[in-house]
Order: structure tokens, then sequence, then C-alpha cells
């Protein structure tokens, strides 16, 4: 086992950044640098085998959704650091093991899943990743100089493709066989689990015998040798180990110690600096697909982190240079209050999941919804940000002249009632174009139109209406 050592000067690539190339650390290292390793095995075997040869790497992901949220970065990151520097990638999905339920890092059982729902959630979940790393990789592309030989989008597989016609008595004879008990009694998440309350079903105790095989066959049919995980898969990801040595012929009798050609790391359990698990926001997942959050409601997430979280996320979920993260946040805390590292977090990441036309439409909002000066917007960069969004409101040039702007607030949804709108400008709390509105009668002229076609209605601090003048 290892964490955070240092590691020789072996693998090299160019990588593009303000008009010169730089050759980086080695992948492990790297990793290492950015938080990614927090137990690996064999580390000097390992470092090794990823300069001398293409390995094949792969990660899990839980159907318990039908989509991808930022909790998923971690191990979709790993992945991509690998894709990029010629390794070969395979992410799965749990098709099987989803069923069952991992008991790993929980203190009570999972529900049963409803079969129907893991279905969709895996048809579901293989669009999403192949859309992140297809993205992801033209982001990459921004800091990476990438092979042309590598193909952005991976085979996505499900472990129901070999679990689901593997009868019990086959699983039994070919993998229950090599599974000591006392062995697995001894894997942290069982030991935990058996000193609860509820204590731990058969169902459950399975399941490292089911990720196990997952490797073993994953490494004979695609010949895959490196498997990562959250800190809290180590246990299976050793299990798949030794299952390997055990069932391989090309590692007779050998445990993970000492089985060669294939490996494992974790990565630890990110946290904000308030203790929270990241990618939980008040219980609230924030999802990569942008029906399910905005891309607004995605910028402002990493907009809104905390100095002390900043930089950490800079290294894990950007392409950035270790060295060039450094000098922005050294540069940020010197004015902290200007936010210079959580703009550039909120917009790479961004870039990396919706492209740079979603950076540019989160800007766009953030202007409208927090800026001062609306002189320089353009109505297609306002249409083009607010597509489908209920604040943006069609309506013709004759209402938006006609109408006393109380009545249009109330009208168009801003406000509840005529007599709030009052209230409002009554408090100076109704806004035209960023300015407070003074007279409850006032009517907007065309001397008001921004861009000769909208303006900006704002009730307080957040409520927000856009009137586009449809001729």
């Amino acid at each position: 086992m290892w964490s955070t050592r240092h590691l020789g000067q072996r693998v090299r690539v160019l990588v593009y950044h303000k008009r010169h190339y730089r050759a980086p650390p080695p992948l492990l290292e790297d990793l290492t640098q950015r938080g990614f390793i927090q137990d690996v095995t064999r580390p000097d075997a390992f470092e090794n085998a990823l300069a001398t040869k293409v390995q094949t790497i792969y990660a899990g992901v839980d159907p318990t959704a039908k989509s991808l949220h930022i909790g998923h970065l971690i191990p979709l990151m790993c992945l991509l650091h690998f894709q990029i520097r010629g390794h070969r990638i395979i992410p799965l999905i749990g098709g099987a093991t989803g069923r069952v339920g991992d008991p790993s890092g929980r203190l009570v059982e999972r529900q049963l899943a409803d079969v129907k729902q893991v279905e969709d959630n895996v048809v579901n979940l293989t669009s999403s990743i192949q859309a992140f790393f297809k993205r992801a990789y033209l982001y990459a592309g921004s800091h990476v100089s990438l092979d042309s030989n590598v193909k952005p989008e991976p085979v996505v597989r499900s472990n129901l493709d070999w679990h689901g016609s593997f009868t019990l008595l086959d699983f039994l004879q070919a993998v229950g066989v090599h599974a000591r008990v006392n062995t697995m009694l001894n894997r942290e998440s069982v030991r935990a689990r058996l000193t609860s309350q509820q204590g731990l079903s058969f169902t459950e105790f399975t399941y490292q015998l089911l990720q196990a095989y997952d490797f073993y066959y994953l490494h004979k049919h695609f010949g895959c040798s490196i498997q990562v995980g959250g800190s809290d898969q180590w246990g299976n990801i050793v299990a798949g180990l030794e299952l390997i040595g055990k069932m391989d012929p090309s590692h007779p009798n050998q445990g993970p110690s000492n089985a060669s050609g294939v490996y494992g790391f974790t990565t630890p359990l990110l946290t904000t600096s308030t203790g929270e698990k990241f990618g939980k926001s008040a219980g609230n997942a924030v999802w990569l697909d942008s029906s399910l959050t905005s891309i607004f409601d995605f910028y402002q997430y990493f907009l809104k982190v905390t100095d002390t979280d900043v930089g950490k996320y800079l290294r894990m979920f950007t392409f950035m240079s270790i060295k060039e993260i450094n000098e922005l946040v050294q540069e940020h805390m010197k004015e902290p209050e200007k936010r210079r590292a959580q703009l550039r977090l909120a917009a790479e990441v961004t870039e990396m999941v919706h492209l740079k036309q979603g950076v540019k439409q989160a800007e766009t909002m953030t202007k409208l919804m927090f800026g001062s000066d609306y002189l320089d917007l353009k109505a297609s960069d306002v249409i083009s940000s607010f597509k489908g969004d209920p604040r943006l409101v069609i309506c013709s040039t004759k209402d938006i002249t006609g109408i006393p702007v109380t009545k249009l607030a109330a009208t168009y949804g801003l406000v509840s009632s005529n007599s709030v709108s009052r209230t409002l400008v009554a408090s100076r709390g109704l806004y035209l174009n960023n300015q407070a509105i003074q007279d409850a009668q006032y009517k907007i002229t065309p001397s008001n139109l921004l861009d000769n076609k909208f303006v900006i209605l704002r009730a307080g601090k957040d409520k927000m209406l856009i009137l586009l003048a449809s001729n």
C-alpha cells in the first residue's frame, strides 16, 4: 500500500499552454499532485507498467440514477487522465451489481432496486458517459497535446452482459471455490456492518465477489489491468486482484501483493471544508445533464465554492498545470473578494461538461442576474442563454411600451399582483435595466430597449424577467 510518494520522471507528454509546451510529471505523480491518489498497490511496478506499455483501466458507475452528477467527476477525471496519455479506458455500469447494492460505506442496507429502473438507468448513463468523454476530450485538447489515434468516446459496458447469464451453480464453482470466508469477513465494509444493529444480508455479503469477478472478466476478455475506485472500494479492488491471481493461469496462486500485471488504486473521499460530501447540496445532486441542472446553476455551484476548497477543485477538475493553479490561487488570495479562482474554476469545469458555448451562456446569465452594466448585452446572446427558460418572455412591442411597468411585472409573473409591484416601487425594489423604478405609472419607452429588442425587469436581488419584443 502506498500514498503520496515521490515517483521517478518517466512518462512525458507535450502540453500546450500560453504559447509554449511543457512536459508534465509522469501520470502517477501527476495524479498524486492533483489529489487523486489515496492507496495504490505496488506503486513502483505500477509506475513502470504505465511507462512501458499501454494499459487498460476501468472504473465502475452505480446505476442508482438516470444521469451523472458531479460526484462522478472524480473517477471520470481519473479515466480521462489515462485516456489522454494513450491508455485504454472502460467505464463500467453496474447493470447487475446495481440490483444487489454495495454495502461499502453504508451503515444500513440499500433498498433493492427496481429491475426496470436499473435497465433504464443503464441506457441513460451510457449516453451520459459517452457525451461526457466526447466533450471533456475537446476541453482537454485546449491544455494537452492529444494523440489523434485516441477515440474520444469510449465503449461503455454493463456487467449485466456477463453476470446475466451466469447461473448460481456456475458462479459458485468458478468463483466461490476461491473465496475464503475469513478473508471476506475481514473486509472493512463487512466488519462495519456486522457490528451494526441491522447486520449484513447474504446478498450484500456476496457483493465483493461479484465486483471481483468484474475485474477478472475485464482482465481476461479486454486486457484490463487497472481498477480505480473511491476509498471505500479498497476491499473490493483487493478482492479482484486476489481472484485474478487465483483464476488466471498467468498468475497462479498469487495474491494482490505480487500478482503480476494487475493493479488497483483508490481516490480519497472528497468533502468540502465544512465536511459535506462533494456534489451534495441540501440533499440535491448537481447533475451533468442540463435538463436536470441548468448550465447556469451548474456554473454557479463552482462559482460559489469556498476559498478553502477552490485550489483543491482546480487541481482535480481542470487540466490547468499545477504551477498555473498555484499562481492563480496566490493571486486570488490577495483580493479574494474578486473571486478570480472561482471564476476560472467555474469556466473550466463548465467548458468541460457543457463546452465553450455553455460557458458563454452561463456567463451571460450571471451578468444578467448579478451584473450592473447591461449596455453591451446583445439580444442574440440573451436568447441563446435563456432558451427554454421561463424567465424569457416574448411579447409585442406594443405591450412592452404601452403598459405600466408595475402591471407588466404582475402580468408576466415577476410578482404576484399589481399591488405587490406598487409596494416594490415604493420601497425602490422594482428595477428596469438595473435602475430602480420611482413612478408606479412609468411606461417603457423605445429608448429603454436594450439592443433595441428587450428589457430586463428585476424584483429585489434575485427575481428577474426578460421581455423580448416580437416585432
